[in-house]
């Protein structure tokens, strides 16, 4: 199976993390807190820029977003 582009759920290492997406209020989370959130949806928590401080995730669907985002 290969490796995800991005790191997801509990891939991520940081502390606290910037959540943004639909119908979520952004802000800074602590880590599991924003677990929660995405588990909440049904959906994934996803490490989008991982060299930001904190770093920023957005709650989305991963699986659906990989095939919006695939090269054709």
């Amino acid at each position: 199976m290969p490796q995800n582009e991005h790191r997801l759920n509990n891939e991520i290492t940081a502390p606290e993390v910037r959540v943004i997406g639909d119908d979520v209020e952004p802000g800074v989370y602590p880590i599991a807190e924003a677990i929660k959130m995405a588990i909440a949806k049904e959906v994934d928590l996803v490490e989008i820029s991982p060299n930001a401080v904190p770093p920023v995730c957005r709650i989305i669907d991963y699986k659906k977003f990989q095939k919006q985002n695939r090269v054709k």
